[in-house]
C-alpha cells in the first residue's frame, strides 16, 4: 500500500462515531486534560513573573542599582566622583548618600532606624523614592532645617505624623562636665513614604545630606555614591568600570548582591512550582496511553484488514502515533490559547470577579501588594507547549508499537 493513509486513519480514529463512544470520550478528555494543564502553567508562572517584576520594581525604587563606597565610610571630593561615574556611557546618573543608624524619639516610644542623606534634586535622578511618598514631599528635606521622611510601617510604629517633632539619639557620645552622654538631634517629620516593602517602610528614614554631614560628622564627606545605570542587568560590570575610572580603593556593590537571597528564592519558587505543574501536564499525558491501549483493541479488525491489504507494522505504528499526537498537538495548543488568554486578561478577571462577588483575594492591609500581577513571558510558553508535545509523542509509542505487533489470523479469528 502506498501513500499516506495511515495519517488520514490516525486522525479519523480520534473523532470516531463508532459504537464504542466511550472512546471518542477518553479522547476528548485527554485533550481537555492536556489543555487545562498547559493554561494552568502558563497563568501561574505568569503570576510568578508578575509577583518578581513587582518586587523587583519596588526594591529599585529604592534601592540605587549600584553604589561606589568608601572603607571608612568617608568618601571625600564626592562632587569629582560623580563627574568620574556620569562620564561613563551606561551610567545615567550619580549621586551622593550618608548612611547611618540610630533610635528615632516620640513621646515615649522609640524605634531603631537607619538614616540616609540624600540631595533630594540628585536622589530623583537614581531612585524613585519621591513617588513613594503618599504624605509631604521629598523636596521638603532642605539643608538647615532639620526635616525628616519616614516609612509608613516606622511612623505608625512611633505614632508620628507629618508636622511632629522626633528626636534621632547616635550610639556615638559627647564628653561633657556630667560625663559621655548620646548625642540627639530634633527633627520635623516633614513626609511620609509607602514603598510596600517592611524592609524599607519599617526602617529606613531620609534626611538631607547637609543635615546627615553635621549629625554624623563627616565634614565635606559621604559615604559614598549611588548609581543609576542604563541596563540594570549590567550594574555589576558598569560599577567596576566606573570605580576602576576613579582610580580605585573603594567599595563596590549592586543590587542584585544586595538582595541575592530574595531573587534565588524566587527562583527556587518558580522551579519548584515549574516541576509540580509539570507533573500535572505528564499525568494528562498519560491518559493518551490509556486511550490508545483501547482503541488498539478496539481497532483489531481494522488493523488485521489493513495488514492483509498490504500495511507494513510502520504503517499500523503511524496510525496510531498519529492519533495521540493529533491528541496532543489539539490540547497543547488549546491549553496555549486559554492560558495566553487568562495571563493577558488576568487582573481585569480578578477586578471583575471582586466586584461581582464582593471578596478581596489579596487585602491590602495584610499584604503589601494587594493586585494581581501577571508578566507573560514568550520563552516560558514556548517551553511548556515543547515539553507538552515531547510528553504527548513518548505517550503514544508503546500503544502504536502494540498496535503494530498484532497479527492478522489472531485478530480475525473470532471475527
Amino acid at each position: 500500500m502506498s501513500g499516506r493513509y495511515e495519517f488520514w486513519i490516525g486522525r479519523r480514529y480520534v473523532r470516531s462515531r463508532s459504537s464504542n463512544g466511550f472512546i471518542s470520550l477518553i479522547s476528548a478528555i485527554s485533550m481537555l486534560g492536556i489543555a487545562i494543564a498547559v493554561a494552568v502553567l502558563i497563568v501561574v508562572l505568569s503570576v510568578v513573573n508578575g509577583f518578581e517584576r513587582e518586587l523587583t520594581d519596588r526594591l529599585l525604587a529604592m534601592s540605587a542599582h549600584a553604589t561606589i563606597e568608601h572603607p571608612d565610610q568617608r568618601l571625600e571630593d564626592w562632587p569629582a566622583w560623580v563627574a568620574v561615574a556620569e562620564a561613563e556611557e551606561r551610567v545615567a546618573a550619580a549621586a551622593p548618600f550618608i548612611t547611618g543608624q540610630g533610635l528615632l524619639v516620640f513621646g515615649d516610644r522609640l524605634s531603631g532606624a537607619e538614616f540616609r542623606g540624600v540631595e533630594p534634586t540628585l536622589e530623583d535622578k537614581v531612585s524613585g523614592v519621591d513617588e513613594t511618598v503618599i504624605a509631604g514631599s521629598l523636596d521638603q528635606l532642605v539643608a538647615g532645617e532639620y526635616n525628616i521622611v519616614l516609612g509608613v510601617e516606622l511612623a505608625e510604629e512611633l505614632g508620628a505624623s507629618v508636622g511632629d517633632k522626633v528626636t534621632v539619639t547616635l550610639a556615638e557620645g559627647m564628653v561633657t562636665p556630667a560625663g559621655v552622654v548620646p548625642r540627639t538631634r530634633r527633627f520635623t517629620v516633614a513626609g511620609i513614604y509607602r514603598v510596600g516593602m517592611y524592609e524599607f517602610d519599617r526602617r529606613l528614614a531620609f534626611v538631607n545630606l547637609g543635615d546627615a554631614q553635621k549629625l554624623f560628622r563627616k565634614a565635606d564627606d559621604v559615604s559614598g555614591i549611588r548609581l543609576s545605570v542604563t541596563d540594570v542587568f549590567a550594574a555589576p560590570a558598569i560599577v567596576r568600570e566606573a570605580a576602576l575610572a576613579g582610580g580605585g580603593g573603594v567599595l563596590v556593590s549592586d543590587w542584585t548582591r544586595r538582595h541575592i537571597n530574595f531573587f534565588r528564592s524566587i527562583q527556587i519558587t518558580k522551579s519548584i512550582l515549574f516541576v509540580i505543574l509539570l507533573m500535572v501536564i505528564a499525568v494528562a499525558a498519560f491518559n493518551i496511553v490509556s486511550t490508545l491501549v483501547m482503541v488498539v483493541k478496539d481497532k483489531q479488525a481494522d488493523i488485521a484488514i489493513l495488514r492483509t491489504a498490504g500495511a507494513t507494522p510502520g504503517d499500523i505504528l503511524r496510525v496510531f502515533v498519529t492519533q495521540g499526537s493529533v491528541i496532543g498537538i489539539v490540547g497543547t495548543l488549546g491549553g496555549m490559547l486559554l492560558g495566553v488568554l487568562l495571563s493577558l486578561n488576568l487582573e481585569n478577571i480578578v477586578q471583575f470577579m471582586e466586584a461581582t462577588f464582593g471578596i478581596k483575594f489579596l487585602a491590602s492591609d495584610v499584604y503589601f501588594i494587594s493586585d494581581l500581577p501577571a508578566d507573560l513571558r514568550i520563552p516560558d510558553v514556548v517551553r511548556i507547549c515543547s515539553i507538552s508535545l515531547v510528553l504527548a509523542l513518548l505517550s503514544t509509542v508503546y500503544p502504536a508499537w502494540r498496535g503494530a505487533r498484532t497479527m492478522p489470523a489472531e485478530a480475525l479469528r473470532y471475527e
